[in-house]
């Protein structure tokens, strides 16, 4: 561990770092928190909604956030002084450029470009940390980071600019001063004792200085940052609305009000870091989640009036939070998580002195993500359940969510780690308990199989199931709710609907590209759980948004992309499965997985129109939308209902997985081992197939409601879109017994040509000018192609194993024991990449139908160009595997 001594650093030389980079920091805060008073006025002028202003407030925390990882590499390779003054520009510039918006979306972009200021963070920890030894940073950094007083400077300061100036103008004062600090920053501050290191830093891949991000420590500090630090944001941005709508201030009086939270909040962040050097994070952190556990609850109580019938009539109280109170206890919340803060950023530049920019962004970005979503929830909790305090209730839920895991997880570690006498950079909360680690697993081995696999893979392939069906069903939710959403209000074009239907495919198909290394990594028990836990953030979030038709676009888009999270899960889940099956049962057993997995696209087509037509939850589902037109206008409909529904479910698979199944010791591996894979021109080729194959079926089953009710408008799709993913789903585990049986190239070389065949019957039966269509031939050609799609799935699955077994046999001669571990490797790897890569298909094949109608009017285009593609599935079939003297048969 490479240390700065004190020998070696200038006293004169730390004040002064410290002294500009914290006045830097502070700058970049106030600027980063600007709409939390401006955003009132422009609510006023442009006629926002709570949600709307919500997501104003929050797009410059976005950028803030996510820019933070990348601001700390690029600190660490070129220094804290170059970056800085360039960042603190660049910012000037964006806030200049926003004074001339005039509308609501023209605002969100230049809100993106105003976030920049909040990557100043990390800029400054990174340059700050690089002049103190270990035993000072933690007071260094805590006063460094009270430069987020910067929103007490703009809950105090902006409101009376605004009054004067206007908010054009008031922006216009904030683009000078940060400009003109930005010149001063480049001239005064100076390189930092670690400028040597950095000239060798930058000989190092991007990869390698993101090597440190694999340690899941890392994640934790980050989980605890989301409280402290993103909680912090979001009420910094909320608060003046809060206790204007509440309390009836004025904006002047709720910004002074606001700032005795922001300012404890940011200036006894020094503190946090002096008792961290005194007493250790791990203390202060404590003291921390409970009082904001505290505070919270107490915030979160709404005014309630009570009547008691008494022996002598009615006794009547109420209670509420009176402002004096409130005041109080925000201010001792504020108090506790500047705490919390420090000791988080204590641990990073003691455990990563070398990587303190990419640690402390990953750790940043995930905690200002906080004061992203958190405003966008307070907004839409408001709209939808109608109670201001339900903005505590939700902080509470967290504060108590993260003191329970932190102190879970600190007990286990030090049981873990006092019995090994070692310290873990995993999480030893998650780790698989011995009783879960198969580290004798053979089955390939008859006697083995018979005697104890066969029982052991039949659970985990009947708990992985049911998980994976799940999945696919919060994947595939958009396809029903884009159907209904113009009937209830919601004015979106035909374009917009499909990007909708499209957006979930995109987003799973790009995590697939990682899902399909994680088993290897972190064992397929603790992955199928925490992936299939993950899927609770997208329904709980669909559910409450969905119930305003005053909801944002740009936020159905975001849920649209975290929907990708259930898309992404088939890529982990066929790799898992993969590694319990002999070779020859690995096409039936995949099939299985995947084809009853993929009911879940059935299941949800089917329920999902059931469950929205009736109050399923009660009044705590909240209330139904009226259908504005058509037939049925002035029936409700809870569309909540197609995302609650799963909730319970996703629970109950999560805890399955996680108490019910197994890793495989063998199975380990790291990326680096995995990624030859990306060597492999077959892995490339099977690409290409399962796209034809897999990419087809979730493309249709995405596509088809909405695109039957454009072309037969007479026509109820949604009774009849389950059909199609039912029977192609239903047909995988044909395909992969078939594969078993005749070979795997030759069912996916015959299935092509019938996808051929069904695309003319499409085109056949499609309305034109000449003639009306026939929606029973449409649908029956598009049930052909769903059949077809589903046995293509499992026989080219069934093609990869044999594939990589006889290419490792040859590679490895003489050793066939190693030749099939690493078949079994890598074969895991490529099954999961190839479903990532074919997974565009669902995004590609709805945005087809919809640039198509854009473009030409009709959706023949988008069909004839399906045909030329399956035209080229089938060649490639062909040539590489299905023909005499094939380069691999198979």
């Amino acid at each position: 561990m490479n240390m700065v001594t004190s020998d070696a650093l200038d006293k004169r030389g730390q004040n002064r770092a410290l002294a500009i980079s914290t006045f830097a920091f502070t700058l970049c805060f106030a600027v980063w928190t600007i709409f939390s008073i401006i955003g009132i006025k422009l609510k006023q002028d442009f006629g926002l909604s709570d949600t709307q202003l919500g997501l104003l407030m929050a797009t410059p925390i976005l950028t803030g956030s996510i820019s933070r990882l990348f601001l700390g590499i690029w600190t660490d390779r070129f220094g804290g002084r170059k970056v800085f003054s360039l960042l603190m520009l660049i910012t000037a510039a964006c806030v200049y450029l926003l004074t001339f918006a005039n509308s609501y979306y023209l605002l969100l972009v230049g809100a993106l470009g105003v976030g920049l200021a909040g990557g100043g963070f990390i800029v400054g920890v990174t340059y700050t940390s690089a002049w103190f030894e270990p035993g000072k940073q933690g007071t260094a950094l805590g006063i460094f980071g009270a430069g987020n007083v910067g929103a007490a400077i703009t809950n105090f300061g902006a409101p009376f600019l605004l009054v004067a100036l206007g908010w054009q103008n008031t922006a216009l004062v904030y683009a000078t001063v940060m400009a003109v600090m930005g010149v001063a920053f480049l001239f005064l501050a100076k390189e930092d004792p670690l400028a040597e290191e950095r000239a060798e830093r930058r000989k190092q891949s991007f990869l390698a200085q993101l090597s440190p991000l694999a340690d899941l420590r890392v994640w934790r500090f980050s989980l605890y940052y989301f409280f402290v630090f993103g909680a912090f944001v979001a009420l910094a941005l909320w608060l003046p609305h809060y206790l204007i709508q509440v309390y009836g201030l004025d904006i002047k009086t709720a910004g002074i009000i606001a700032a005795l939270y922001t300012i404890p909040a940011s200036l006894f962040r020094i503190l946090g870091g002096w008792m961290s050097d005194r007493y250790g994070a791990r203390r202060v952190m404590y003291w921390t989640f409970i009082a904001s556990a505290i505070c919270t609850f107490l915030l979160s109580y709404p005014p309630t009036e009570y009547v008691v019938h008494g022996i002598h009539g009615e006794i009547s109280f109420s209670l509420s939070m009176s402002l004096a109170g409130f005041v109080v206890l925000t201010f001792v919340l504020g108090f506790f998580m500047s705490l919390g803060k420090a000791a988080v950023f204590k641990h990073i530049p003691v455990y990563y002195p070398k990587s303190v920019g990419a640690v402390g962004g990953v750790v940043g970005m995930i905690g200002g993500l906080g004061g992203f979503f958190l405003p966008l929830t307070f907004g839409m909790l408001n709209d939808v359940i109608g109670v201001y305090q339900s903005t505590f209730m939700l902080l509470f839920v967290i504060v108590a969510g993260a003191l329970a895991w932190m102190h879970y997880a600190i007990r286990s570690a030090e049981r873990i780690e006092w019995t090994a006498r070692e310290e873990k950079t995993d999480l030893p909360e998650l780790s698989t308990p011995n009783a879960f680690v198969l580290e004798d697993w053979r089955p390939e081995d008859p006697e083995f199989w018979e005697a104890r696999g066969r029982h052991i893979a039949k659970r985990n392939l009947w708990i992985s199931i049911p998980n994976l069906f799940l999945a696919f069903a919060v994947w595939t939710i958009w396809s029903i709710l884009v159907v209904k959403m113009p009937q209830l209000g919601f004015e979106y074009s035909s374009n917009q609907l499909f990007w909708l239907a499209a957006l979930p495919a995109l987003s799973g198909a790009t995590l697939r590209i990682f899902y399909s290394f994680m088993v290897p990594i972190f064992g397929g028990r603790r992955w199928t759980a925490i992936s299939t836990a993950s899927l609770l953030l997208p329904c709980l979030w669909i559910g409450f948004a969905i119930q305003n038709t005053d909801t944002p676009y740009l936020i159905m888009l975001i849920l649209a992309l975290l929907c990708g999270f259930g898309g992404g899960n088939f890529a982990s889940s066929m790799a898992n499965i993969s590694f319990f099956y002999p070779q020859a049962r690995k096409g039936g057993a995949m099939g299985m997985n995947a084809g009853l997995g993929n009911l879940g696209v059935s299941g949800m087509q089917l329920l999902g129109p059931l469950v929205i037509a009736i109050s399923l939850f009660g009044p705590i589902g909240g209330e139904p939308l009226i259908i504005q037109q058509g037939a049925n206008a002035g029936e409700p409909l809870w569309l909540q209902n197609a995302a609650f529904l799963w909730v319970p479910l996703i629970i109950l698979g999560s805890v399955a997985a996680w108490f019910g199944m197994n890793d495989i010791a063998d199975a380990k591996a790291s990326f680096r081992e995995q990624a030859v894979i990306f060597r492999r021109k077959d892995n490339w080729l099977m690409c290409w197939l399962y796209l034809g194959m897999f990419g087809s079926f979730i493309g249709f089953a995405a596509g088809f409601p909405l695109l039957s009710g454009m072309q037969f408008p007479d026509v109820d799709p949604v009774k009849y879109a389950f059909l199609g993913p039912l029977v192609g789903a239903l047909a995988r585990p044909l395909g992969g017994v078939l594969a078993d049986r005749l070979g795997g190239a030759t069912v996916t070389l015959w299935t092509f040509a019938v996808m051929i065949a069904g695309v003319f019957g499409v085109l056949f039966f499609l309305p034109n000018e000449l003639t009306p269509g026939s929606f029973w031939g449409f649908f029956g050609c598009f049930l052909v192609l769903f059949v077809a799609t589903g046995i293509g799935n499992g026989s080219t699955f069934r093609m990869v194993p044999v594939i990589f077994r006889n290419l490792l046999g040859r590679e490895m001669p003489g050793k066939p024991e190693e030749a099939q571990k690493a078949a079994n490797r890598e074969s895991a790897a490529v099954l999961g990449f190839i479903s990532a890569f074919a997974a565009y298909g669902g995004f590609f094949i709805p945005k087809a139908y919809g640039s198509s109608i854009d473009l030409t009017g009709g959706v023949a285009a988008a069909l004839v160009g399906f045909i030329a593609f399956y035209v080229s599935c089938l060649l490639v079939t062909w040539w590489f595997y299905a023909r005499k003297n094939a380069p691999s048969p198979c």
